[in-house]
């Protein structure tokens, strides 16, 4: 294999790791608003989040500590920002319900 085929093997394995990780907050408003899981489970689960998302980086990334953390980080940053948007957008639907019903 050349230099050229293991550089763009690395560097396309680096942009799906990343593109997946800011793909998180999507995913987690999708979840919450189709009603498969609630904040107060996300809020729960947190910690297992947290160490999934430094396991994912050791195993996504080369054997470094600066490259896991620098995709563990954001991807449970990411998570963080995903439980607060799915809350500001599950809270006014549900208050609405209150009125209606």
């Amino acid at each position: 294999m050349t230099d050229i085929d293991k550089y763009l093997s690395f560097v396309m394995g680096m942009f799906l790791a990343f593109g997946t990780t800011f793909e998180v907050p999507v995913a987690v408003v999708v979840l919450v608003k189709m009603d498969m899981v609630s904040i107060a489970k996300l809020k729960e689960i947190r910690p297992y989040v947290i160490v999934g998302a430094f396991i994912l980086g050791a195993l996504l990334t080369p054997p470094d500590v600066v490259s896991q953390f620098m995709l563990a980080i954001p991807l449970w940053l990411l998570y963080e920002v995903g439980v607060v948007v799915a809350g500001w957008m599950i809270k006014p639907s549900k208050e609405a319900e209150m009125k209606n019903g």
